[in-house]
């Protein structure tokens, strides 16, 4: 049994918040499918953090709090990224937290991306900002991302849906993660794609 760890990165600003919810949705979609093996899911808030990422972009240091975080986001096997989406796009805090990361932090990273809103209109922000984000970085992203408005936890039917998608999602990041090498303290990701890695290169 292959030891893993699944990062999950949200960005929710209240507590409790439909952007966390849907992170711990997507976690366990992840590690449902990872069956054969031992998966631990370390869960960051960014509000717990906040003052400390402003921080470092003003000093270009940072806290030994968020050392820890930034450390275990970059040597995780796999990266769950949520944000709610504020006017089209990702949150402030969401993309200050990816700015102070070093720019090959996530080269090759399997990465799922989510987002949370309060309309279905705002769900191209997925392809539109998170994405070309995420390609920048050189990160592996999985083709579904998924996107929840408020009316996906209004009615069973809209609340199966959505978690149809997310457990998809869950399922492409877990093949991402198993079909690539177990991370240790130094890895580096090298750059391949969807396709390689789902065949075993």
């Amino acid at each position: 049994m292959t030891a893993r760890t699944i990062a999950v990165v949200t960005a929710g600003l209240s507590q409790p918040s439909s952007t966390r919810l849907l992170a711990d949705r997507l976690a366990e979609a992840t590690r449902a499918a990872l069956v054969d093996d031992d998966v631990t899911v370390k869960v960051f808030e960014l509000r717990d953090i906040a003052v400390d990422v402003t921080n470092n972009m003003l000093t270009g240091f940072p806290s030994p709090q968020l050392r820890e975080v930034i450390d275990i986001v970059t040597r995780a096997d796999g990266l769950i990224a949520v944000t709610p989406v504020f006017t089209a796009s990702y949150s402030g805090l969401f993309k200050s937290f990816f700015d102070v990361l070093d720019k090959e932090a996530l080269d090759g990273k399997p990465v799922l991306l989510a987002a949370t809103g309060g309309t279905e209109r705002h769900s191209l922000a997925l392809d539109f900002a998170l994405r070309p984000l995420f390609a920048y970085l050189r990160a592996t992203v999985v083709p579904t991302g998924v996107y929840a408005a408020s009316s996906d936890w209004g009615s069973v039917e809209a609340t199966g849906a959505l978690q149809q998608r997310v457990e998809r999602a869950g399922r492409e990041l877990a093949q991402l993660v198993a079909a690539a090498p177990e991370a240790k303290p130094d890895d580096e990701y090298a750059s391949v794609s969807f396709e390689q890695l789902l065949a075993g290169h």
